[in-house]
């Protein structure tokens, strides 16, 4: 799940500019679940934006705007709409954004009302962690499933630092150190082997962005 936060009103409206009319899209996955972009949201920027001068054209809530199937049937749908606003404001996330702006046949220009923060997980109190970073090197199957690359600001692949005291970050005195939970996990398991070999860097290479997946390609 890609965690988002709304951009505050004042940020939104100077994107916006002296653009008067305004068609609305938001997210009914990710951006919905994290309150930023879901129906309620909708209305509620909507009725902001509308309490400062500007005239929403319309909305729509795709189920996931970063799939352009969805954005292009929902143009479809909204045409009128569309065609009737000066500016596209999307509340989802980048990739969700830019996901319109490449699909859009409309001569509009695109702006965004969130911030992208992080790839994360829900929990059953309804927060959200970051537990991965996506590397394309994935080392879970030998870390009892628990990311070193992600869960320690440092990244390291070849246990603690220094600075571990009592099993706590030294970076945040409240967070367990991430190696200190592999290591007692690995040991439970009986695989403590593991932490006498040397891992090597990661393959930096396999981050370099931007990514692709030409599904075409794979047999």
């Amino acid at each position: 799940m890609i965690i988002t936060e709304r951009k505050k009103l004042d940020e939104i409206l100077k994107v916006i500019g002296n653009k008067k009319n305004i068609f609305l899209i938001g997210c009914g996955e990710c951006s919905a679940t994290c309150k930023t972009g879901g129906e309620s949201e909708i209305l509620a920027i909507k009725q902001e934006l509308e309490s400062n001068g500007k005239t929403i054209t319309g909305y729509c809530i795709p189920d996931s705007p970063c799939i352009s199937s969805q954005i292009v049937s929902n143009f479809a749908k909204n045409k009128k709409a569309i065609e009737a606003s000066d500016m596209i404001l999307v509340l989802a996330c980048g990739l969700g954004a830019q996901s319109v702006k490449e699909n859009s046949r409309f001569k509009k220009p695109v702006k965004i009302g969130c911030n992208t923060l992080f790839m994360g997980a829900l929990d059953k109190k309804g927060n959200f962690y970051e537990l991965c970073s996506a590397c394309g090197e994935c080392v879970l199957s030998d870390t009892e499933t628990i990311c070193p690359v992600t869960r320690c600001p440092k990244g390291l692949l070849n246990g603690p630092c220094g600075g571990v005291m009592n099993g706590k970050c030294e970076v945040d005195k409240e967070r367990d150190c991430v190696w200190s939970l592999i290591y007692e996990d690995l040991k439970n398991q009986g695989n403590l082997d593991y932490l006498t070999e040397i891992q090597k860097p990661k393959d930096y290479y396999k981050q370099v962005k931007p990514h692709k997946l030409i599904m075409s390609e794979k047999k």
